[in-house]
């Protein structure tokens, strides 16, 4: 690297850690360009997955579900929470050194700030730092949201989902506020360890984004778990006492009260720019706050690209990992990859079991005018799927929505022991064209969770035909 004065020049810029702004580092590094990549915190090296996200969150699932019933919940939970930690620390040191190890890039630490299109000043703990470069890329991610609500912000009782799974002390009543997908995650985590828990949720229903058919199901897995599922509540104030809080909520126009010893603020998360100085760089950000990409993801100004949940698009890891390729393709290929070529990305939400989607619910395929047949099956009922028995969790659901004339699958939901891993070939299949007669009639390995496709598939339980 070229250094005088403080200051850095590079081929490359990356700010942010994240999973698509490491994985082009690491390509353009191993290519011989400069590439300088800057972290506003330590704790942060890789990324939210492997620090704040979806590794240690999983990882409390998996330790959550294995106390047994003479486990004393807060030695447990204190154990596992120092597992997690370690298990973070190694990612966070392996990620850091994997790219800082490489002659050609550099990891800083500090917070960046754009003073023109090219250049931004990093304030480090040995003071301020400039950096120009050719080609930036923005991937700092997305935060917490904590709703305006009278004395949430101010209680010392919020803790957002970062916070809650840092701390070593299991809550004996845990309010969370949101029943998304990240707030129900968490209600089954915490449940699992012993925390009383109570979701307040907004809207009419949880796990609103699947059929009715499947969200009943789920639903009442959590509430089998002791989990309170409450909608409709509309939270109008928290108020903090001595040794606990008090929730304050109101449904159907009549007020209720929660008392807990926390509150998650689990309502969303924002993209990550306020500290940018975007401004001062001429790139765009969308009403809610996104940096305005296109479909090759540049900004504004072509030369700077966002990468991952900072641009508004699905917040996965694996969709900032698909957004470096199409940046890799603008910077060494032929330009043509875009996120319009992205068809049938699935998601999971990990309650227990899981609950995975891909493609159309029956609802959004009626809507869109096809002609539709439903394939149905509780998981307790799938013949083929004694791997469901061998683990000991028969509970869940498996629906597929066809097209009734072409066979052609439009979408699934499983909800069932091994959905995160079933639910990527069904999407491969729906990426490939594979027809679900194709899907039913695989041969697949003995006893596993697969297999519930040969039987799941040959049971129409609904069609337009």
């Amino acid at each position: 690297m070229d250094t005088t004065d403080r200051s850095l020049r590079a081929d490359v810029l990356v700010i942010g850690f994240g999973k698509g702004g490491k994985t082009v580092a690491a390509t353009m590094g191993g290519l011989g360009k400069r590439v300088v990549l800057v972290e506003r915190s330590a704790r942060m090296y890789g990324g939210t997955c492997p620090n704040v996200g979806c590794v240690p969150t999983k990882a409390l699932v998996h330790h959550s579900r294995k106390r047994r019933p003479e486990d004393v919940p807060q030695e447990w939970y204190e154990r596992s929470v120092g597992e997690v930690q370690a298990l973070t620390k190694l990612f966070r040191g392996d990620n850091y050194d994997g790219l800082n190890d490489m002659d050609t890039v550099s990891v800083i630490t500090g917070t960046a700030a754009f003073t023109d299109p090219h250049t931004v000043r990093v304030e480090t703990a040995d003071g301020p730092l400039t950096i120009t470069a050719e080609t930036i890329l923005i991937n700092t991610g997305s935060e917490p949201i904590v709703l305006d609500i009278p004395g949430l912000r101010t209680s010392q009782y919020t803790v957002t989902s970062t916070e809650l799974i840092d701390t070593t002390i299991l809550p004996e009543r845990l309010a969370i506020i949101g029943g998304g997908y990240l707030g129900l995650e968490f209600a089954s985590i915490y449940g699992q360890f012993g925390s009383e828990v109570t979701v307040l949720e907004a809207a009419p229903k949880v796990f609103g984004l699947v059929d009715d058919d499947v969200a009943a199901v789920a639903e009442n897995i959590l509430v089998e778990e002791r989990i309170e599922i409450v909608t409709g509540a509309d939270v109008t104030e928290v108020r903090d006492g001595e040794t606990h809080v008090t929730v304050v909520y109101e449904t159907d126009g009549q007020q209720h009260t929660l008392e807990a010893d926390a509150v998650l603020a689990a309502t969303g998360r924002a993209p990550a720019t306020r500290d940018l100085a975007l401004d001062a760089a001429g790139v765009r950000t969308t009403e809610r706050g996104a940096v305005e990409v296109d479909e090759h993801l540049r900004t504004s100004r072509p030369h700077i690209f966002a990468l991952g949940d900072v641009n508004g698009g699905p917040q996965f890891t694996y969709v900032s990992l698909d957004d470096s390729r199409i940046v890799l393709d603008q910077l060494l290929g032929e330009g043509k990859r875009s996120t319009d070529d992205r068809v049938a990305i699935p998601h999971t939400v990990f309650i227990t079991p899981p609950l995975a989607t891909v493609g159309l619910t029956e609802k959004q395929a009626r809507a869109a005018g096809h002609r539709v047949k439903v394939a149905s099956q509780p998981v307790a009922e799938i013949v083929a799927m004694p791997r469901a028995y061998i683990v000991e969790d028969t509970r869940g659901v498996m629906k597929f929505v066809l097209d009734a004339e072409t066979d052609e699958i439009l979408g699934a939901a499983l909800l069932s022991v091994d959905a995160q891993e079933l639910i990527n070939t069904v999407a491969l299949a729906m990426r490939h064209g594979i027809r679900a007669a194709e899907l039913r009639n695989a041969v697949y390995t003995h006893p596993t969770s697969t297999e519930a496709f040969n039987d799941v598939l040959a049971t129409i339980v609904r069609s337009d035909t």
